[in-house]
């Protein structure tokens, strides 16, 4: 029987196209927030070539797999127990055909199990997690700019669209740096995703004075990168406001710069800087054709909602 003055550990891994996270904390009782015990960020790219070959490739589940152990002996270093975990896959995982066998294999090495995710389902978790304290729920547009998909969602719904930063950087960066053709040709095919949709309309319908605030890693490195960070500080993130101007000067400068160089700006993930051109242009172009001003920048997101007692 559990201690009722000691907190139970709690647990959640979400495992994207690109990053694997796990947050590990404690709540008192019923409710939410959760104290955050650790977070921690891991760029494994598992969704490496799944758009063009709809197959997790076996480097891609050799890092992938690395990562999950050393989580899952991390997580029991707290106390934590990997088949407690709420462990969710998101879009890459969505598009390979050979994820159920992977999984199998996750749960064998690491007791972690996984569940798949909708990209709706996503969304909607992304939103609960992603809010910050004071924002309102109903007037707060929460944007996640994952490897392989897009979600925008409001309280009252949202829409996930298969626009992310690893599979646009494999789509159309051919060259580094990137060429002007292939940088234009990138821009239209992410604007026409977002045209085609439902999003314009949707814009129309909210209310004039809704805010948007971006989650994930695309988002918080460019706030690392926009504070000249030289080491990952979730409270100096955390609430940060960039304008529209300030995330098209950042994709103009991706745009010139080298892989390489981009690995020497501060705040910049070595992990993350060969994709993070396509997720700025992404977010870029969410403000712009949406007519969004200012984003907000949240260090929370999906593995924070489904770890909240409603999400489950």
């Amino acid at each position: 029987m559990t201690d009722r003055a000691t907190p139970a550990i709690l647990s959640s891994i979400d495992l994207g196209t690109n990053t694997c996270l796990m947050l590990v904390g404690t709540r008192q009782g019923q409710g939410y927030p959760i104290d955050v015990i650790a977070d921690f960020a891991t760029v494994v790219r598992l969704g490496e070539a799944v758009d063009r070959t709809r197959r997790f490739s076996d480097a891609a589940m050799q890092r992938t797999l690395e990562c999950l152990t050393r989580y899952s002996l991390e997580l029991k270093k707290f106390g934590g127990d990997p088949a407690h975990t709420v462990a969710v896959a998101t879009s890459g995982s969505r598009d390979s055909t050979n994820r159920e066998a992977f999984f199998d294999r996750i749960r064998e090495k690491t007791g972690f199990q996984f569940k798949l995710i909708s990209g709706e389902e996503e969304a909607r978790l992304t939103h609960l997690g992603g809010l910050l304290p004071g924002m309102d729920p109903s007037l707060t547009a929460i944007l996640d700019i994952g490897g392989g998909s897009t979600e925008l969602r409001l309280a009252s719904g949202g829409l996930s669209i298969d626009l992310g930063s690893v599979r646009f950087t494999e789509r159309f960066q051919k060259s580094d740096p990137i060429t002007d053709s292939d940088f234009w040709t990138m821009q239209e095919s992410i604007d026409t995703a977002i045209i085609n949709s439902k999003l314009p309309h949707w814009r129309q319908k909210s209310a004039p004075e809704t805010q948007l605030c971006a989650v994930a890693g695309t988002a918080t490195t460019l706030a690392a990168w926009f504070l000249e960070l030289e080491k990952f500080d979730a409270q100096k993130i955390d609430r940060l406001t960039l304008s529209r101007g300030d995330i098209h000067r950042q994709v103009e400068e991706l745009k010139w710069r080298t892989v390489r160089e981009r690995e020497s700006l501060p705040g910049v993930d070595p992990g993350r800087a060969d994709v993070l051109l396509a997720g700025a242009l992404i977010l870029w172009r969410y403000m712009e054709l949406l007519g969004f001003e200012r984003v907000a920048i949240s260090t929370r997101g999906l593995r924070y909602g489904v770890l909240n007692e409603k999400a489950f």
